[in-house]
């Protein structure tokens, strides 16, 4: 294996004669290269085998974020579909606002989501279960917080099995998002991360409504394909590019993996086992130090650091370059108020224009 490599890359004959570490790194960067183009092999298989499948891009929508910024959540959601034209959301169903009380089930805020989605002819992708999108990701009421687990994940799955009930009869529901990054342990505030509950918590969803799928989110970039159970009809990955790192370098990171990355772990996941990979949150949202806020208007100049216009139409083509057909944006509550309050509607028509543009071109796609 060392004679051909060193003919590919036309070393010198001194390197081989070298000592031990010397060999052994040449070993390591031949190895590094035949894994590093096997990945890029089976990207780009991934993305030639759905080439003609038309890219569908919606939205991550909750009411409560759009509040967080002074927003009415209605307005919102209707600008969201009738200026931007989105047709696909991502809605949460926090266990937190669905039984506040104890016993007491209230879907008035899901409710008039699903009309208003269902009416402009769109469609949903519903988040269930303890952990969901946004911060603090387990989204658990109060008076459930000092149950022990046994009684707490009990009154959860009567949750869950009374939010799939009041829906899979709508036909705008076309499938369920399963414990957001159900393993990322070090972000969030989470009481647990038990496969055994992801696992019964898959089987109790599937037995409830068997006919639409169940997508079950990786838990960061990690390299591998998920094996264990439960294995979900999609798995999805969230793609975060340029976010804040307050540990160690006290400044802007920006993730260096190419497109590509992204469709060797849909590739990777289809040969293993059969599941396609979509993209449940592309960041189009800014990540800031801990002393900047969102919602504050004097802090959009640090905001656009971390995302500005450029950088979002810059964003959505990177997520379109993955080659994965099926993407998730993440803060398009945070464009309106700054297109509403702040009077700068920039990222708003950044957005615009790139959803128009892919709407046309699945159209060509499509004749």
């Amino acid at each position: 294996m060392l004679r051909r490599f060193r003919h590919v890359i036309k070393l010198p004959k001194s390197w081989w004669q070298g000592s031990l570490w010397q060999r052994a790194l040449l070993m390591l960067m031949a190895i590094l290269l035949l894994y590093t183009g096997g990945l890029y092999g089976i990207a780009q298989w991934y993305i030639y085998t759905h080439k003609d499948k038309p890219l569908v891009v919606g939205a991550t929508f909750i009411p409560s974020y759009a509040r967080h910024f002074g927003l009415d959540e209605k307005q919102s959601l209707q600008a969201m579909i009738d200026e931007l034209g989105i047709e696909r959301f991502r809605l949460v169903s926090y266990w937190s606002i669905g039984e506040a009380e104890r016993g007491t089930y209230d879907f008035s805020e899901l409710d008039w989501q699903f009309d208003m989605i269902e009416k402009s002819g769109g469609s949903i992708s519903l988040a269930i279960g303890l952990r969901q999108p946004r911060w603090p990701e387990c989204h658990m009421p109060t008076w459930a917080e000092q149950l022990p687990k046994e009684e707490w994940s009990k009154e959860l799955k009567d949750y869950m099995g009374a939010t799939i009930d009041r829906y899979k009869d709508r036909d705008v529901l076309k499938s369920y998002q399963l414990e957001n990054e159900f393993f990322l342990k070090v972000f969030g505030i989470c009481p647990d991360h038990s496969r055994e509950r992801l696992v019964d918590e898959y089987a109790f969803v599937k037995a409830l409504d068997p006919s639409r799928p169940v997508v079950v989110s990786r838990s960061n970039n990690a390299l591998g394909v998920p094996v264990n159970e439960p294995i979900p009809d999609i798995t999805a990955v969230s793609v975060y590019k340029r976010v804040w790192d307050k540990n160690l370098t006290k400044r802007y990171f920006e993730y260096p993996f190419p497109a590509w990355f992204y469709a060797s772990l849909g590739g990777a996941g289809k040969i293993v086992n059969g599941t396609d990979l979509i993209i449940h949150e592309l960041q189009t949202e800014a990540w800031l130090p801990e002393k900047f806020q969102m919602n504050n208007i004097e802090h959009i100049p640090e905001q656009e650091k971390s995302l500005n216009a450029e950088r979002l139409k810059h964003r959505i083509r990177y997520g379109e370059a993955t080659g994965l057909r099926e993407i998730y944006l993440w803060g398009p509550e945070w464009w309106y108020w700054q297109k509403q309050v702040a009077d700068k509607p920039d990222l708003w028509n950044a957005a615009k224009a790139e959803l128009t543009r892919i709407k046309a071109e699945n159209e060509k796609l499509a004749n």
